[in-house]
């Protein structure tokens, strides 16, 4: 299960240079590798990599004689072929555009590919927006965090993680979680700037089952080491108390949980 995040909005159709090597695997195969990249904004939240079609591997696009009108121009829809892999509708080719410089570029669609890094480092979920800061703190504020009245975690040396967009989060060293109102979830959820979930836990109180309420990276990207193997809770559905301050519930998409049982 993947989450989008809201960013910086940046206009439709925007285009910037990408400043990093771009690669994508699919089948064991590298089918692309470029240093000529650009982010294109087909919606304002974040961009997507189109790419110059001679750094893509020769033979992967198979043409599909589909195509798609956009503000951008007709997109020729591809599938992609490596080997005995094959993936239909995985790419479009753009021949001609309005849009300054991408004519003669191609979009590999996100999800059909194995893997996608920029330089070496793997990224997940879609192209990170060059216009969102993650930054992960260590911090000596008094933190409190509750539902229905109920302590679920107090500390002294949270990380607070800020991330464009979206309100502080308090990730919580994992001696001060009372473990005794938490249940496992199978739930996993990933993140461009962040990585990879490997923890997700439910709150019981008085019977009742608040689903993945907290979440937690065991190994998250190198920007934000610092919280890895700290749960954090959902502003949004608890009640989260700093230096005795009660801070208000935000709303976002993260404020409609699964709490019917």
């Amino acid at each position: 299960m993947s989450r989008d995040y809201p960013a910086t909005i940046v206009p439709v159709d925007h285009v910037e240079p990408v400043p990093r090597r771009v690669r994508a695997v699919l089948g064991g195969e590298t089918v692309l590798d470029t240093t000529r990249a650009l982010y294109v904004w087909e919606w304002p939240s974040y961009p997507q990599y189109y790419v110059p079609l001679a750094d893509v591997l020769a033979g992967v696009l198979v043409p599909e004689d589909v195509s798609e009108s956009t503000s951008r121009g007709e997109l020729e829809v591809h599938a992609l072929s490596v080997g005995t892999t094959y993936k239909p509708a995985g790419a479009r080719v753009l021949r001609t555009s309005p849009v300054d410089g991408l004519s003669g570029t191609v979009k590999l669609v996100w999800t059909a590919l194995d893997a996608w890094y920029e330089e070496d480092e793997r990224v997940f979920v879609h192209p990170r927006n060059p216009y969102t800061r993650v930054d992960a703190l260590r911090s000596q504020r008094h933190v409190r965090i509750a539902r229905d009245g109920v302590v679920l975690a107090e500390t002294r040396a949270p990380v607070l993680l800020f991330e464009t967009g979206l309100p502080t989060r308090y990730y919580v060293p994992r001696t001060d979680v009372d473990w005794t109102r938490l249940e496992p979830s199978s739930t996993e959820t990933a993140c461009p700037y962040k990585g990879t979930t490997s923890s997700y836990w439910s709150a019981r109180i008085d019977g009742r089952l608040h689903r993945d309420i907290a979440w937690c990276y065991d190994f998250p990207t190198h920007e934000v080491l610092a919280i890895a193997g700290m749960p954090a809770f959902y502003n949004e559905r608890t009640d989260i108390t700093v230096d005795g301050v009660r801070l208000e519930r935000p709303h976002t998409h993260f404020s409609l949980g699964r709490d019917d049982d």
